[in-house]
């Protein structure tokens, strides 16, 4: 064997190690309390043998048709430019259908309401994945059950605290820690499983479909506690971009499918043996001595699984700003080397507060669960849309069948979905509640953008008459001015008013527009797009992916292989800065209001494209809508 094929071995397993706890750390915490779930709460299932297997058996099924087949072999082959996502999916099936413009508007909302459900489940995976460790304390000692809420808070207080320091340091244990996790996982089950072997017998699909039959109504409300074991699969896709589908499919076959099977039919077999175990069966499967080693080992896991869904609601926050969804927020950068690492204060601070209150109103795994399923329920059930919809586009043999596995992915998870609405008073309001906020949220940002680019295209002077027109009148003064524009048809208006006021030009005008691609990356090749419009005046495309942090400074040092020289002391960069007047325009008054708080929150253009203080002039308008 050749030394590169060992190379490439040694970092595709270094890469599935890596995607253990970034990955698969909300699907493998389920089982502190997904199982437990079936039988507790008031849609609870009756400790028998047959519920037991039941259960098992709905359980197993579950997880080997929607994420082993449809996410781990299937959608993952759907990736933008090797990133995946929902929203990396939506600019996709977008991109597919630019020719029918209802149909792409009907496929955004779909792929924007699930970003808004996202939300609600990265909120919520801290709360329940840490409450559902720390209730071990119970477990191992009844006196210490008055200490679980504070301890939970306290952790994630702190986890959120750590966040603007960046968490290179301690990502290279997350893979260990998460490879020890699910180790232990396969063994506390197995060793159950050889005590009671019987409950095996929940392979065999029959014992759900049987279960299905005598009592509809009670299967049908087991599927809320049964989709709790799924609800880390769109992780699975959101972060492929990051170790790619090999690596995230290996981990999953080689080791994280197996050790969640094994612990879930260990839960079963611990039960039938001793129906009162099924208060907590995770943590009674392990024999006393190692109950606190395992609070601390589940505590560690469930973090690190947190903490993976923080950095998915950063990535997720940044990929809506880029794609005009979001104003501009402030991002911090915690690596020197690692791009990818960012930190937004501002989602961060709203998250730790939310997370904090559901501990404080729910008070329970148990009780969070019933809020846990809706969220995700709903983002699969779109996932599963939106992959039909790219399938359809694409030709080849193996379409059809493919579109009947999404058919039967999507019934699935319909029922699911139905089974999950049933606990709406029980918690599940607040992630629908969530989502829809979110919702209008986003939309509304996208709507007034466009309201205002429609306002400033009635009172700004066309591009086209301004460049052929002479201007000996107007004084030049020495250096470049490069004006931030986003409509590249009209004159900006920070152009506009500085001759209005000041009645003078730069030697060099460069007007610069920055397009937000809907790929992942833009080749450096692609990066810049020069158009001389007249002598001296050129209007700059700079390209970026919604992937990408806009570094204009960065992006301009490329363009001196066009012939433009710009000299960073006699460059002077001009924004201008939109204030909201209400007025009557197309948005209703809460709408309008909400966009003008929203453009008060946005961070400054010169903040946001990384441009030098010392050379910014900015200019405020006032537009009415």
């Amino acid at each position: 064997m050749s030394t590169t094929q060992d190379h490439s071995r040694s970092s595709l397993g270094g890469l599935a190690l890596a995607a253990l706890g970034v990955v698969y750390g909300d699907i493998g915490t389920s089982p502190l309390y997904a199982f437990k779930e079936a039988f507790h709460g008031s849609h609870a299932l009756a400790v028998s043998e047959a519920s037991v297997l039941a259960t098992l058996s709905a359980f197993f099924w579950a997880m080997m048709l929607i994420i082993s087949l449809k996410y781990v072999w299937i959608v993952l082959k759907f990736d933008n430019d090797g990133e995946g996502g929902v929203l990396a999916l939506t600019a996709l099936a977008h991109r597919r259908a630019a020719k029918a413009p209802r149909l792409a508007a009907l496929v955004i909302a779909a792929g924007v309401f699930a970003a808004a459900l996202f939300y609600g489940d990265a909120i919520i995976t801290p709360a329940i994945s840490v409450l559902s460790a720390v209730e071990g304390l119970a477990v191992a000692a009844p006196q210490f059950e008055r200490l679980v809420e504070p301890i939970t808070i306290g952790i994630l207080v702190s986890l959120f605290l750590i966040q603007k320091h960046g968490t290179s340091r301690v990502g290279a244990l997350f893979g260990p820690i998460t490879l020890i996790w699910f180790a232990a996982l396969a063994v506390l089950g197995l060793h159950s499983i050889v005590q009671t072997p019987q409950v095996l017998a929940a392979l065999n699909p029959v014992h759900a479909l049987a279960f299905a039959t005598e009592h509809p109504r009670a299967a049908f409300l087991l599927l809320s506690a049964v989709f709790l074991a799924l609800t880390g699969g769109e992780a699975l896709y959101a972060d492929m971009g990051h170790f790619g589908a090999k690596a995230v499919r290996i981990a999953w076959y080689g080791l994280v499918c197996p050790a969640l099977l094994i612990n879930y039919f260990g839960q079963g077999a611990l039960v039938l043996r001793d129906p009162s175990a099924v208060e907590n069966p995770f943590y009674l499967l392990a024999p006393d001595w190692f109950v606190f080693p395992l609070i601390g080992l589940a505590t560690a896991a469930t973090v690190i699984a947190s903490q993976a869904t923080i950095s998915g609601a950063y990535s997720m926050t940044l990929q809506a700003s880029r794609l005009g969804y979001l104003p501009r927020v402030r991002i911090l950068h915690t690596s020197d080397r690692e791009r990818g690492q960012i930190y937004i204060p501002s989602v961060n601070w709203l998250m730790l507060v939310s997370v904090v209150l559901l501990v404080l109103e729910f008070r329970s795994s148990n009780a969070l669960a019933a809020a846990y399923g809706i969220a995700v329920s709903g983002t699969m059930i779109i996932t599963t849309v939106l992959t039909v919809f790219v399938t359809l586009s694409v030709h080849g043999r193996f379409r059809l069948p493919m579109l009947a596995g999404l058919g039967l992915f999507a019934l699935l998870e319909c029922a699911f979905f139905g089974s999950n609405l049933t606990k709406i008073a029980a918690g599940g309001w607040f992630p629908m509640v969530l989502g829809a906020f979110i919702f209008i949220a986003l939309t509304t940002w996208k709507d007034g953008s466009a309201l205002v680019a429609r306002q400033r295209r009635k009172i700004d002077v066309p591009m086209d008459g301004f460049v052929r027109g002479p201007h000996p009148e107007v004084p030049r003064v020495a250096g470049t001015a490069v004006y931030l524009t986003s409509d590249t048809s009209v004159v900006p208006s920070a152009l506009f008013h500085n001759l209005k006021h000041y009645k003078v030009m730069h030697e060099q005008t460069v007007f610069l527009h920055v397009i937000n691609e809907e790929i992942p990356y833009v080749a450096d090749a692609d990066r810049l797009h020069l158009t001389p419009l007249a002598p001296d005046i050129y209007q700059l495309d700079v390209h970026f992916g919604f992937r990408e942090e806009p570094d204009l400074p960065g992006a301009l040092e490329g363009v001196g292989r066009f012939g433009l020289v710009l000299e960073p002391m006699l460059t002077t960069y001009f924004v201008a800065r939109s204030v909201i007047v209400d007025g009557p325009g197309a948005l209703p008054r809460w709408r309008c209001a909400l966009f003008s708080w929203m453009t008060r929150q946005a961070e400054g253009a010169a903040t946001y494209f990384r441009l030098p203080a010392n050379q910014v002039v900015e200019l405020g308008t006032q537009v009415m809508l």
